[in-house]
């Protein structure tokens, strides 16, 4: 799709079939020594980035999992989205569509973008707003663009086409012989390994699990997740290390699956597809260092885990427990004890402990017609470090968002959804 973008070679095919020799018309630009951003360097971004210095293009890459030392093995530069926008002579995207990621190249993007810049699309519809981008190609800020996916699918009416400097494609990225050979020989060898030796590989969602040990696993799979994904969903840069401590109780359990769910939770929040088979792996793949340690007595509590994540910047922690019944309970927060259960609407704040706080944000939601299901509140002393965990009952519009962020006294918040 980049070369065909670069040399214009869907246009230049169709003129020369119908009797045109339009040569000069068709003037392209070369991708060797060329900037190619590749945002998201996952397995398809990362073989991207290999073909792309194949070709003699210079990589930049944004990813917030991908590390430091994942970067230099792949050989790409580790960079900021601002500056890849700012650098990429060429722009390809391999995320998924999520919530962070939908509608990410927007107006406002491609106008910090390199002017001239060609963006390419083979990863999921809804990435570009694409009355965006058709502004953008007319007014020559974007040179081109290549889109094997779209908003709506399949594709019958689209406002890019008929665009000169537009190739389209109606989703083909797998569509080779050789990958649905390779498709159909797999499941074939899975089923038949299953079938005569009871091995499973593969599996989409859960890692192996005895039917004695199910039942017991069950409430703490879902604390692992919770815990994992409130993690995630307040991690805003590359993933170093993840360490999950098991104490009491907990440290006599099967643990793989409650680190691959606790994963799987933690790296949801970018990477929609995850499950807890393919959790452990991206990890790995992405140089993410986990570790697991048991002990045998939770000094507060009879059972107790703990997940500590360290990025770039900071090292972070999370603690949780269960209750009567198996109810999961948060315990802890970056060493700040409360406790808190989890529902799915719910507001992080970190503040300085000054009287008044709460009381503003309570007001504020109230104001605009927030129920408030319960309000949890921890500190490591008095006027210290503070947070409160409130659960809601619907989620926090933008614009109240960024009212809250500016109440005196608060230094963060984040807005969470299990």
């Amino acid at each position: 799709m980049m070369m065909a973008l670069a040399r214009q070679i869907p246009e230049a095919d169709a003129s020369t079939q119908a009797g045109k020799w339009e040569k000069s018309r068709f003037v392209g630009v070369e991708l060797f020594g060329k900037v190619l951003g590749v945002i998201g360097c996952g397995n398809i971004g990362s073989i991207v980035a290999d073909r792309a210095r194949g070709l003699k293009m210079r990589v930049i890459a944004y990813d917030p999992y991908l590390s430091a030392e994942r970067a230099v093995d792949l050989g790409v530069e580790k960079v900021a989205l601002e500056d890849l926008y700012r650098r990429a002579d060429f722009i390809t995207l391999h995320v998924p569509a999520t919530e962070q990621t939908r509608n990410m190249i927007d107006a406002k993007a491609m106008a910090t973008m390199k002017r001239g810049v060609r963006l390419i699309n083979c990863a999921r519809g809804g990435l570009i707003v694409e009355a965006d981008l058709k502004e953008a190609l007319a007014s020559g800020q974007v040179a081109g663009a290549a889109m094997d996916v779209f908003g709506k699918e399949p594709a019958k009416e689209n406002v890019l086409f008929g665009l000169p400097n537009v190739v389209c494609t109606p989703h083909l990225g797998a569509s080779t012989t050789e990958a649905q050979e390779n498709v159909a020989l797999q499941v074939a060898e899975q089923m038949s390994d299953y079938l005569v030796h009871g091995a499973v590989s593969n599996a989409l969602n859960m890692a192996s699990v005895t039917a004695d040990e199910a039942p017991r696993l069950a409430p703490y799979l879902k604390l692992a997740e919770q815990l994992g994904s409130f993690a995630g969903q307040i991690t805003e840069t590359g993933l170093q290390a993840v360490s999950v401590d098991y104490e009491g109780e907990a440290a006599e359990l099967n643990t793989r699956p409650l680190t691959a769910c606790m994963l799987m939770g933690l790296l949801r929040p970018l990477l929609t597809s995850v499950n807890m088979v393919s959790a452990p792996l991206i990890a790995r793949e992405r140089d993410i260092d986990v570790r697991e340690t048991r002990r045998d007595r939770a000094p507060d509590y009879q059972t107790l885990v703990r997940l500590t994540v360290t990025t770039e910047q900071r090292r972070r922690s999370v603690t949780g427990t269960l209750f009567g019944g198996g109810k999961p309970r948060i315990v802890e927060i970056e060493d700040i004890p409360l406790e808190a259960e989890v529902s799915s609407h719910m507001l992080f704040v970190r503040n300085n402990d000054k009287p008044g706080l709460i009381g503003r944000l309570g007001t504020m939601l109230g104001d605009a017609g927030i129920n408030i299901a319960s309000f949890h509140l921890g500190r490591k002393g008095e006027g210290a470090d503070a947070i409160a965990l409130v659960a809601i009952d619907q989620p926090v519009p933008d614009a109240l968002m960024d009212q809250i962020c500016v109440l005196p006294d608060v230094v963060r918040v984040r807005a969470l959804r299990f």
